[in-house]
Formats: structure tokens, sequence, C-alpha cells
């Protein structure tokens, strides 16, 4: 009896334990980011999702060209934009080809060699407009001998990131002295602000060092391009005892930077484009400065006092909103690495991707493709935010697409077909980016009618059917239209005429890949919900295209890449790089098409094994694991969000690393977060929860306010 009674008191103590809220805060101070060393891919950023500023080990940006090959010091705003001067008046059209595809001549903006006007046409278009580095703000530390601290000079350092308050704190020496450095960032402005502690201070040893770079005009654009002075301005055009206002004018593109400090100071130009501000006495070696980037208005940001206080308001509302994992009491070794990857990513996301726009790859550090976003990385960017609960962030760069319809809308007519064609390669502005392999790419097209379906889900509200239906009929219109009746099958198939999610094809050879085929299926289905949620029939056209849509391919029980790949197993094939896309089909949605789940394990098995995984993407390890949690094989599930392989890094402040170019690489971060909300909730046809994850005891998992997946 008194046995019975122990259990029953050890279950009941164990479900009121499972029932209490987690403790966010102890959840995230424990994953509290620290730095003792200097190292390039180490750097650490504050921002509010429009603006970021990414600092060193000194907490600002003091050795922009010692980080230049990690991650770079960047300083990007969402409205921060340039383009060199068209001095040729060079069309977009002339980066146009016409392809003779299943019996039409269709016209793709892509990247031809000649003429010579069509080559320089694709690298004017490709570079412009590019996003902009909007300046360096860092320390110059003067060393006894009059010299100027380096890297090397920077000693006991000791740097945290507390993302509970959103406040890089950095302490270190300088010949024995003391330097201490906070770092926040204002929830609404472009503003950063510092508070600097120092003996050093009152012996005029420490200034603060405005810097302004020029574009390099490059695919990756750090912000240290010091050269061509004469080719942009920076002029200051108002001063006063504790404030500085500099005017940057870069051809047709201006903005203001406004300084202001505390206590007496002097300022002097070094440079065409390079300010230094020196304090000439402080009280209790303490001396603070704002800077604030914004366009032509003049803004007052506010002391470091009202900055930070805005910065732990914000931060303390974020994490107290949506869900939250806790694998705390995990046997297994790699619940604390895991959970850190999940509290950082939320953390980068939320900084560096909830603007009012689709972000680039690598947010607002540094320019990656010249700092424009790709429309097929937007559900990675964003969708996760919806199944964290926080709806409001995904809205906020879906509205975009409202902005960008028109030019989408013209694509689709231009080649033939109706409704939109959602872009890929693009700017702020919608227009297409001349590419070769974007322009054939057919799989951000379902992406706009997922994250519509998943803000609708949340709120239930008929103003969300309201607002999104149009863009989403005519995303629909154009899955509609673009596949092909095959004579032989009967069946519309998806090309030839497109490169899929796994770009390693060839545009014109290519045809049904296996996860377009199942997520086209899907998102038409949801369409036609969506016409009857607002009171209309279902589309009869849709209807024949999902019905007649060609099956997955597959071959001896295992699906192909594309129908036109039967070899794409074998071993040494180019298939088997680069994005494991196939999987795809049974990751992010349900089964559609008739996708047989006995299959897709067969399938999951062989890629499990053949694929080549030093060439891989970091998203490419979220897919898989979203795929095998929904077949029910936590073990995979885990195994593959965390295989040791390059481009699965998660480096000490969050990022998810790939290569010496892509240092940073945030797609693998919003991927993350998605596979660990799927493995949570499970999906819709799941009737129980944590499905990704062992249930042999080593894994203990609390999670609160995730959404469940379709």
């Amino acid at each position: 009896m008194s046995r019975n009674l122990g259990w029953l008191s050890f279950l009941f103590l164990s479900n009121l334990l499972a029932a209490q809220p987690i403790n966010r805060e102890a959840l995230v101070k424990r994953h509290t980011v620290k730095v003792n060393k200097l190292d390039s891919l180490s750097s650490l950023s504050v921002g509010n999702g429009n603006f970021a500023f990414t600092v060193d080990v000194t907490g600002m940006q003091s050795f922009p060209d010692a980080y230049a090959k990690g991650v770079p010091l960047g300083t990007q705003s969402a409205w921060g934009w340039h383009s060199f001067p068209n001095t040729e008046n060079l069309n977009r059209n002339d980066a146009l080809k016409t392809y003779t595809l299943e019996g039409k001549q269709i016209s793709y903006m892509v990247q031809p060699k000649e003429p010579e006007r069509a080559r320089k046409t694709v690298e004017y278009f490709r570079v412009n407009p590019h996003r902009l580095q909007l300046g360096n703000v860092g320390m110059e530390i003067k060393k006894k001998d009059g010299t100027l601290a380096g890297p090397a000079d920077i000693k006991d350092i000791n740097q945290q990131l507390n993302m509970w308050t959103g406040i890089i704190h950095s302490k270190f020496t300088v010949e024995g002295v003391p330097v201490e450095v906070f770092t926040a960032c204002d929830e609404f402005q472009e503003a950063v602000a510092f508070r600097i502690l120092s003996p050093l201070l009152n012996q005029q040893r420490i200034s603060v060092r405005l810097r302004f770079p020029y574009p390099n005009g490059q695919f990756k654009d750090v912000g240290n391009n010091w050269g061509r002075d004469e080719q942009h301005q920076s002029t200051a055009l108002a001063f006063r005892d504790n404030g500085l206002l500099i005017r940057r004018t870069l051809d047709s593109t201006a903005y203001r930077v406004n300084t202001f400090w505390t206590g007496s100071s002097q300022w002097k130009q070094a440079g065409p484009h390079y300010f230094l501000l020196t304090p000439a006495m402080v009280k209790q070696n303490s001396w603070e400065v704002v800077v604030n980037f914004c366009q032509l208005t003049k803004k007052e940001a506010g002391s470091f006092a009202l900055i930070s206080k805005s910065s732990k308001a914000f931060w303390k509302r974020f994490w107290n909103s949506g869900g939250a994992v806790d694998f705390s009491g995990s046997t297994d070794s790699r619940a604390f690495e895991l959970e850190r990857r999940v509290i950082l990513s939320q953390y980068l996301t939320r900084i560096q991707c909830a603007s009012a726009y689709p972000p680039q790859e690598t947010g607002l550090t540094y320019n990656s493709w010249y700092g424009k976003p790709h429309l097929e990385m937007h559900w990675w960017h964003a969708a996760h935010y919806a199944q964290w609960g926080r709806p409001q962030l995904l809205e906020r760069s879906l509205d975009w697409y409202f902005n960008v319809a028109d030019k989408a809308r013209a694509i689709a007519k231009r080649q033939g077909f109706e409704g939109l064609r959602w872009q890929k390669m693009t700017d702020h502005s919608g227009e297409e980016t001349p590419s070769s392999v974007g322009a054939f790419l057919i799989w951000q097209q379902p992406h706009f009618i997922y994250m519509a379906e998943q803000l609708y889900r949340q709120k239930k509200d008929p103003a969300v059917l309201k607002k999104y239906s149009q863009l989403l009929f005519e995303t629909a219109e154009f899955m509609a239209s673009f596949p092909t009746k095959d004579p032989v099958t009967q069946k519309y198939n998806l090309g030839k005429g497109l490169i899929p999610a796994q770009e390693c094809f060839d545009a014109v050879q290519t045809y049904n890949p296996t996860y377009e085929l199942a997520y086209w299926s899907w998102a038409l289905e949801v369409a036609q919900q969506w016409r009857i949620r607002t009171g209309l029939p279902r589309q009869e056209k849709w209807d024949y295209i999902i019905k007649k849509l060609a099956p997955l391919p597959q071959l001896n029980g295992v699906y192909l890449a594309a129908a036109n790949t039967p070899d794409c197993y074998t071993p040494g094939s180019k298939y088997l790089t680069d994005h494991p896309a196939v999987l795809g089909a049974y990751s992010t949605i349900p089964a559609a098409n008739g996708l047989d789940t006995a299959v897709m394990n067969k399938t999951y098995d062989i890629v499990l094994k053949m694929w080549d995984w030093k060439e891989t993407w970091g998203w490419d390890y979220p897919l898989m694991a979203m795929t095998a949690a929904r077949l029910h094989r936590p073990e995979d599930a885990v195994n593959a969000l965390l295989m040791p392989v390059r481009t699965n890094t998660y480096l000490v402040n969050g990022h998810n690393y790939q290569d010496e170019r892509l240092t940073i690489y945030l797609p693998g971060n919003g991927g993350l977060l998605n596979a660990v909300a799927l493995m949570c909730t499970g999906a819709d046809a799941d009737k129980e929860i944590n499905i990704g994850f062992p249930k042999d005891g080593t894994w203990k998992v609390r999670w609160e306010g995730l959404k469940k997946m379709f």
C-alpha cells in the first residue's frame, strides 16, 4: 500500500512539475554568450529587426579589418540601400533570353555573356541596388608610447552578451589598464549606445572613431572598403558641445548620422570620412556615446540610460511571448547544445530577420549576393515565427508582397502564364535580378500560400482571409497555369524548364521534381480551402490540375530527385550533392500528391547513406530532421539536427557557419527553429507530442506556446 502511495506521489509530483511554466529568464540566461579571446568568428550583435550593429571584443567596431574574414563588424538597416550610377542607361530586359519549352516561347532573365550589352546589363543589375554598410563606430586607444593599440594589445578579455536584456558587456585591459564597455540598441530606432568606463578616458587616451566605407560592389561587402574617398561625401552639418551631425551622400543615396555624448568632448575630422570624438574630462571615469543612423530626418536618439532601458523592455517582452523549449534534465550530452542553438537562433533571427522586408541570407551583418533577398529562403527566415507563436513578426515581411505584386504579375504575363510569378533573387522594390539559376526556380511560389495559411491558423480571423486572399488566389493561378500536359501519360508535368530546390540541375532538361510536385499539390488544395472560407466555390481548373498532376517519380521503391534522374543515387552522381530536397516532399508539408510514407522511409535511408554531406547547406539538416520527425524516426531527427558537418556548425555567437564566404547563414537558424517546433508539437496528423525526440528517457522535453505544423 505504501509502495503504491509512493508511486502515485511520484506521478503527481512529476505531472505537477511538467505543468509548471518554464522559467524563461533562467532558460535564456544559462546560454549567455561568453567570449574570452579575440576570435574573428565570435563577434556579437545587437539590433531590433530593422537594424543590427555587430561588435568585436571591445564592444565596438574597433578592429574591422581583423574581423573581415570572420563574422564582419557590420552596421546595416532595412532602409539602407545604394546603387552605382547607371551611366550607360542599361535596361534589365537586355538580360532576357527566350527558350523553347514544351512548345512555348518563354523568356527568362538569365546571365548571357554575349552580346556585350547583355553582359554589362547582367553585371550592373546583379550588383545594383545593394545593401549599404552605414558606418563603422569603434574605439581608438592610445598606448603609453602614443601609438594606437592593435588587436594584440587587447588582453584579459571577458565579454558577455546577455540575451535577456540584449546588452553586451565587454571588459578587457590595455597595458594593464582596465576598460569596460556596455553596448545597447534602441528598440525602435537605428541607434546604438555605449557606456565606456576606464581611467584612460581622463588621460584622453580613448577616442570614439566614426569611419565611413564606400560600397565595394562585390558579392560580399564586409564594410571595410576605405578607398574611393572622392566618390562619397561625409559632411559635418551641425555640432554643439555634446553632439555632431554628419550628412552622408553616396551618389543618389543620402542619410544622416547623429552622434551625442555626455560631458565636454572634442571632435575633429581626421580624414574625408573619418571623425574622432575625444572626451576632455569625464566624471567617475565614465563616458557615454549614442550614435543614431537615420534617413534624412534629424532625430534625438536619447541617452544610454534610455536606450538600455528600451533594450531591456524589448527583450523581456520578446522572451515572455510565444514559445519556449527547455531540455534541462536530459541526459543526452547533446541536449544542452541543441538548447543553446534554439535560444541563440531566436535572438539572431529577431534582430536580423524581422523587418518589413524579406532578409538577405546574411541578415543585417554583411552582404552576400550583394545584399539581395532570395524569396525561396523567405520561408526559412520567417515561417518559424508562426510556429513559435509570434505571427506578428511573420506578418511584417509577408505584407511586402503587396508592394511587389505588380512586378510579379508582369513576370507571369511576359512568360505567358496567369497570375503572379514571385521573384527569386530580388530587392526591396521587387525587381527581378538576372540569374541563370534563380530565374528558373519555382519552389518560392507556394511559400506565400504556406505563410498566409500559417497566419490564418493562428488568428482564425476573417480579416486575414480578406487581406491576403487576392494575392493568394493569383499565386495559385500561376501554379495552375504553369504545368503542361504530357501527351503520353495525359498527366500534367512541372517542367521542362525549371530548376528545383536542389540547384544542380539543367533547367531545359528537368521536369517533375518530387518536392515541387508535392508542394504544388498541397498549396493548390490550400488555395481551394481559402476559396471555400471566403464563400467562393472551388476553382474547377485548380481541381483538375490537382487531380491530373504527375505522380511523384520513383524507382525501385525510392523517390527520385526528379523524373529525368533515374540515376540520381548512383555513387558519384552530381545529384548526391547540394540540398537533399527530395526529402522536402515530407518535411514542411504533410503527405500530398499521393506520397507514400513507406517509400519516403526508404528514400530517407538511401539519402542518409549516400549523400555527400560536405556539399550541403545549413537548412538541409532541419529539413532532414522534419522529415524524420514526420516519419516517427526520433533518433534520426536529433541526429540530423546535430550532425557534425561543417555546414551544420553553430558558432559561439549562435550563427550557422557555412564556409569562408558565408560565415553566417540565417536560413539554418530559422530552419532549426521550425524543426524543433515540429519535433515537439508533432504535425496535424500526429496524436502524440515530442515525436522528434527519443523515448528512451535520455531526453526530457518541456515546451510551451508552440503551434503545430501542417
